[in-house]
């Protein structure tokens, strides 16, 4: 168990860190490659629609797989392609190796939520499920900074240290990975927001003598006694989905929040560096500054949840946004920059569980389908911020395009999930 635990932790840390690994190093690409500042944007969204691609796709297609070997082939790949970045010498070849790493973690990661609950005892998988969700949480604190920090040894040291460790991580997973019995018994949730509520079901290859809806790793499937394609079995589950009338609005809130969110992550690096000065190192330094408020806010957080309304807590959550992008572009020196955006990312870790929590309680029987379109949802938000903000970028004085969007999108955002209800307790 131990083993499981220290390797979905690695895994989910090292895809995550790369995830935010690029953010960082805009204003040092755009003068190496002589690219305009306004489309580094670009190099986020490319790993972010590789991602929502291989994500609509690889869960489905795994299913009639071998979770295992999809796994270990996803990483590698993924290993591969990170390292492979440091090689690029033209920003569209740069471009089209971090569309291609988006795809490999899309391939990989989910595997992770998906075999905990297959080889993980029913009431451990919450516990164990904690392991990539921690992860993931520290890749947000350090991604950033790591790849501030790593380069400046050089543009491509982030990448080839995070494809390195990555590789040796596979390593670890071909010699330490649990293997998944040939028949078990699949649980849900697949995703640790579900908070341990597990369902035994039958596995793949149990033959149901009437047509039945079963769920697969967390995929769930409908068997009808004849062949189905991919494509609409894709269908069917998102049709179920999206007929609670709150599945557009709850999701469509979460995009749009996700799109000022982003917007910030992506461009904040170079507002540091063109208005403050700031080298690599420096810019590390204060991006480490807002990751330590997003972690104490993703463990500090349960603290919150578990006094005070889920509804209430988001209420205040939204008002502090919207004073912390009002001002943010009109702070006098880096010190307050980062002092305003620490306190938005604090509450960002303490708000995106309640918000897997709504998103969640849309279904109970498609846990699996709302957590793959979670994650689109959110690399969508991220697309559409890197496209947008980059032009804002440039054409407006400082940060004050970005904080505009921001503020844009959190108010969007507030409206969205007050008028779907999610905002009442």
């Amino acid at each position: 168990m131990k083993k499981l635990v220290t390797l979905s932790f690695l895994v989910m840390f090292l895809i995550g860190t790369d995830t935010f690994l690029v953010s960082p190093l805009i204003p040092a690409l755009s003068s190496q490659m002589s690219f305009p500042l306004s489309h580094g944007g670009w190099l986020v969204s490319a790993y972010a629609i590789g991602y929502c691609i291989a994500a609509l796709i690889a869960g489905p297609v795994s299913d009639g797989l071998n979770r295992r070997s999809v796994l270990l082939c996803g990483v590698l790949l993924f290993s591969l392609s990170t390292a492979a970045c440091a090689l690029a010498t033209t920003f569209w070849m740069l471009l089209a190796l971090r569309f291609l790493t988006g795809l490999c973690a899309a391939i990989g990661s989910p595997q992770i939520w998906a075999i905990i609950p297959q080889v993980t005892p029913k009431e451990r998988v919450a516990a164990v499920m904690s392991a990539p969700t921690a992860g993931l949480t520290i890749a947000t604190m350090l991604g950033v900074p790591i790849g501030s920090f790593l380069s400046t040894d050089g543009i491509g040291m982030p990448f080839i240290v995070v494809g390195s460790a990555s590789l040796i991580v596979t390593l670890a997973l071909v010699l330490m990975f649990p293997r998944i019995p040939a028949n078990t018994t699949v649980t849900t949730p697949s995703t640790p927001q579900d908070h341990g509520r597990t369902s035994a079901i039958p596995a793949r290859g149990t033959v149901q003598p009437t047509p039945a809806t079963t769920v697969s790793a967390g995929v769930h499937t409908a068997y009808t006694g004849h062949p189905v394609t991919l494509v609409a079995r894709l269908l069917q589950s998102y049709r179920r989905l999206f007929a609670n009338p709150k599945s557009g609005s709850f999701f469509l809130a979460y995009f749009v929040f996700q799109i000022g969110n982003f917007a910030v992550m992506t461009f904040v690096s170079s507002w540091f560096s063109r208005s403050f000065g700031l080298d690599q190192s420096q810019i590390g330094v204060a991006l480490l500054v807002i990751g330590v408020g997003n972690c104490i806010g993703a463990f500090g957080g349960p603290l919150l949840t578990s006094r005070y309304s889920h509804g209430r807590l988001l209420r205040w959550s939204f008002v502090v946004y919207l004073l912390v992008y009002a001002f943010v572009a009109f702070s006098p020196n880096i010190v307050v920059a980062c002092g305003m955006l620490c306190v938005s990312y604090l509450v960002s870790g303490v708000v995106f569980p309640l918000f897997i929590e709504r998103l969640q309680s849309l279904t109970i029987t498609q846990r699996g389908t709302v957590s793959t379109l979670t994650n689109v949802t959110m690399y969508a938000g991220s697309t559409l911020a890197g496209f947008i903000g980059g032009p804002l970028l440039v054409l407006l004085p400082g940060f004050r395009g970005i904080a505009g969007l921001a503020f844009i999108a959190m108010a969007l955002s507030l409206l969205l999930w007050h008028r779907a209800g999610a905002l009442a307790s």
